[in-house]
């Protein structure tokens, strides 16, 4: 019996490791190199009648303590006691599963987005979409799919992949890939499938095709278009190591901004930026911060969050862009009234570098912003407010100014030449009554009183990583009574003061900006401070008032997140 029993197991054997299919999950990736952004293939065989688990996982793992930033090491300590796992947790940054069965490790939920959490409450908004959740429980998830996570064995790391994906700290900190729904991230790709069968946003790029009969399959998705150059994966098929790639540079590299971006259309934005900046005074910080957010889309390196990348680069361009514009308003035209501008630079630079860091350390920063948002609102009616004839008889020396500024183009066009723009002429110097003439029309200045109110945009400044001229100009034009001629030179001092002092307390806490994205916008925004010099006196007072009207009601809409491209 014996005898007979022998040769049937090892012919048994034979065929297990014979047959496709039979044992063994087996795979074969479609290349060992890939740029950037290019689809990966990989067809192989598993066990007929399962289902597929492909798993694609980043070879370098990240554990709270691989960061050293300041603020990011707080958070994540912090966080990390709420998500339940470990700070010496390990998970793979970049992490795909792609599988026919999804409904193992989670399930589509709504998410609400946009609109003021403070009246709406946490968790609601104005948008709603659908998103996939994991599972909260690493219990909830079957014996078998726990097998099929590659990497991910405990219930820690499960915990850490949760937060890291679906939380918005996690999505620009750690994982640096999100599904967006128009221009708003919602959570990062995870669990994927056939995008042809489920039709569901986050699985564009995705395909699989699973023959259960047979166990063949073959599946492909799109890597994701900033992954760092020479960054290796493995690959897992159905719990099985089978292979890995490694994906290589497409385009220039931007090495803390995490993006592939050609550094010359970071400058045009700049230009562009900076030509705006210099014209009104104002938004110039809070513009490029859109640019880089909407179209470089600065992500910032593993472990760092993104805004502490973006602030402070973004201050190249409320530097350089008033520098690029300060020899034409201060040493050509004569018409930067010193004495308020110098009080309101220190107040500006004692709140950026010493104030804001206590309170953008402490302060929430949504409710924050929304805040901010009501006081720009605010602003931006009043500014429209005071461009009503009734307004304008109160401010007969405005008034008497823009008639003045108007003849003279009037004059200009008529003789072919350009206009020329009135000089600041000082009558009184004093800490509280500051005087001078403009187009022969007196104005008077409290320059303490914009010293304190600097100290408060110094702390704006250093919060959001801008230079505060948003709420410098029409803080000057509503409660100073400063023509627009006037106010903008004095806001670009003190951006420039708010800039300095705003990088200074960057470098302090140990953040840099990405070089090749920072000299870019240098270049930029020196350019567009000289075009937008030349280009203000083209406008009139009430032109330029209604465009830093419209400035200003579409930084609410962005404080918000009440956006049209949504």
């Amino acid at each position: 019996m014996r005898r007979i029993i022998l040769p049937i197991t090892l012919c048994f054997i034979i065929i297990a490791f014979a047959v496709p299919g039979f044992g063994a999950s087996s795979a074969t990736v479609s290349g060992s190199e890939f740029k950037a952004g290019d689809t990966v293939s990989i067809e192989g065989m598993i066990e007929p009648g399962k289902d597929l688990y492909l798993t694609i996982a980043m070879q370098e793992m990240f554990s709270t303590k691989d960061t050293n930033g300041v603020h990011e090491v707080k958070r994540l300590e912090k966080d990390s006691a709420k998500a339940k796992f470990d700070l010496d947790t390990e998970i793979p940054p970049l992490y795909y599963l792609l599988t026919t069965n999804p409904d193992a490790f989670g399930a589509e939920g709504k998410k609400k987005f946009g609109g003021p959490s403070v009246l709406l409450g946490k968790g609601n908004g104005i948008y709603s979409t659908t998103m996939y959740y994991l599972k909260e429980s690493f219990g909830d998830v079957d014996a078998e799919a726990k097998s099929m996570l590659g990497p991910i064995k405990s219930e820690a790391q499960w915990n850490f992949l949760r937060y890291a994906n679906q939380s918005s700290y996690g999505i620009n900190t750690i994982v640096k890939e999100g599904n967006k729904v128009g221009k708003v991230t919602i959570f990062s790709r995870t669990v994927i499938t056939d995008h042809g069968k489920s039709g569901k946003y986050w699985d564009k790029g995705t395909s699989i095709n699973l023959d259960k009969a047979t166990g063949k399959f073959t599946a492909s998705f799109k890597t994701y278009r900033h992954t760092p150059p020479g960054t290796g994966f493995d690959v897992y098929v159905n719990g099985d190591k089978n292979g890995s790639f490694n994906v290589l540079k497409n385009g220039f590299w931007l090495s803390k901004g995490f993006r592939y971006m050609n550094p010359l259309w970071i400058i045009i934005g700049a230009i562009l930026v900076g030509t705006y900046f210099s014209m009104i005074g104002a938004a110039g910080g809070m513009l490029m911060a859109a640019f880089q957010v909407l179209i470089v889309q600065t992500a910032g390196p593993i472990g760092i969050n993104a805004a502490n990348v973006l602030k402070p680069s973004n201050m190249a361009l409320t530097l350089f862009s008033p520098l690029g514009s300060f020899y034409r308003y201060a040493v050509v035209e004569r018409r930067v009234a010193w004495p308020v501008g110098l009080s309101f630079g220190v107040g500006i630079f004692v709140g950026s570098i010493w104030l804001g860091k206590y309170v953008s350390a402490y302060l929430p920063m949504q409710a924050y912003k929304e805040w901010l948002a009501i006081l720009v609102v605010i602003m931006g009616i009043q500014t429209l407010r005071e461009l009503r004839p009734k307004a304008m008889e109160k401010r007969k020396n405005i008034k008497a100014m823009v008639k003045k500024f108007n003849d003279a183009v009037a004059k200009a066009k008529t003789e072919g030449t350009s206009v020329e723009m009135g000089r600041i002429e000082p009558v009184k110097n004093g800490l509280m009554d500051y005087r001078f003439k403009f187009w022969g029309e007196e104005f008077t200045i409290n320059p303490l009183l914009f010293a304190i109110l600097g100290l408060a945009i110094g702390v704006v400044s250093r919060s959001f990583g801008i230079g505060g001229g948003f709420l410098l100009v029409p803080a000057m034009t509503t409660i100073g009574a400063l023509p627009m001629y006037v106010a903008v030179p004095i806001s670009l001092i003190g951006t420039s003061f708010s800039s300095i002092g705003a990088f200074i307390g960057y470098l302090m806490t140990g953040y840099l900006p990405d070089m090749w994205l920072m000299i870019s916008i240098i270049i930029g925004g020196f350019v567009g401070g000289m075009l937008g010099s030349r280009a203000q006196k083209l406008f009139s007072e009430k032109t330029l008032k209604i465009v830093l009207a419209i400035t200003l009601f579409f930084l609410f809409f962005r404080f918000f997140k009440i956006e049209i491209w949504i």
